[in-house]
């Protein structure tokens, strides 16, 4: 299964959230990969990847086989961003541009039980590369009027996928992040999220993630969130859970 983590705001928690899959899954003992197209390579330094060899720009622009560019990490393996990745919209511009990402991953079908995309905020050649590549998609959102402007947007970009690149993307649902549940915003915010994720055919995860310091200590130390306890560390475990069981469920209806 490949997961894109997506939004076209930042600030939501996206790295984050896609970096917890992958340790999560190493820890579960599923062969994990992580694909980082965020041009902040934040997924790449939190994961301790080498940053100065080949990246996942050389894989797109096909001057690199899949293969030879994942890097095997304490913390799981790792198909490395770089800076450069801002200059992508130039950089593939040919035919079936929209494409890449999905035949190289093609490359290494069967390697991995899960692929999880750390997609870049902003619209362009690479987060519809990371759309057209992925089975579903997860959507981190802040409680705040901004993220969830980004949603409307989001769904746009999503249904033009859909309709031209990859007609079998499912939306796994909203997930909100930065949550406080002690306030009256964040629970009018939850209710304005439901709102959103039903236009958009989809849900809002159950759990929801709230603020950690943990999370950051874990992050500057490039050590797995769950070598950290409590709060938003164990928000995280039971999101994951509710998002394989959703999964599981799915496919046995299909």
């Amino acid at each position: 299964m490949i997961i894109t983590v997506t939004n076209q705001k930042g600030g939501v928690a996206k790295t984050t959230t896609a970096a917890a899959l992958l340790s999560y899954y190493q820890e579960q003992g599923k062969k994990a990969l992580a694909i980082d197209l965020d041009p902040q390579c934040n997924f790449s330094l939190i994961t301790g990847a080498e940053m100065s060899g080949r990246s996942i720009l050389g894989v797109l622009t096909g001057q690199a086989n899949t293969a030879d560019t994942i890097q095997h990490t304490p913390n799981g393996d790792i198909i490395a961003g770089s800076e450069a990745l801002s200059a992508a919209d130039s950089l593939l511009n040919n035919t079936g541009k929209e494409y890449r990402l999905r035949e190289a991953l093609e490359q290494i079908a069967g390697q991995y039980e899960r692929i999880v995309i750390d997609s870049p905020p902003a619209l362009g050649v690479l987060s519809v590369n990371a759309l057209t590549a992925a089975d579903t998609v997860i959507i981190p959102c802040a409680a705040d009027l901004l993220s969830i402007q980004s949603l409307k947007q989001l769904e746009n970009t999503i249904s033009v996928v859909k309709k031209y690149c990859n007609p079998n993307l499912s939306i796994a649902g909203i997930l909100l992040t930065r949550h406080n549940g002690r306030t009256l915003l964040s629970r009018d915010f939850q209710s304005i999220l439901e709102q959103e994720a039903a236009a958009m055919s989809t849900k809002v995860f159950e759990t929801a993630i709230r603020e950690s310091v943990a999370i950051r200590q874990a992050q500057a130390m490039q050590k797995s969130i769950f070598t950290q306890q409590g709060g938003a560390v164990d928000d995280y475990r039971a999101f994951i859970e509710e998002f394989e069981k959703g999964e599981r469920n799915h496919e046995q209806k299909a």
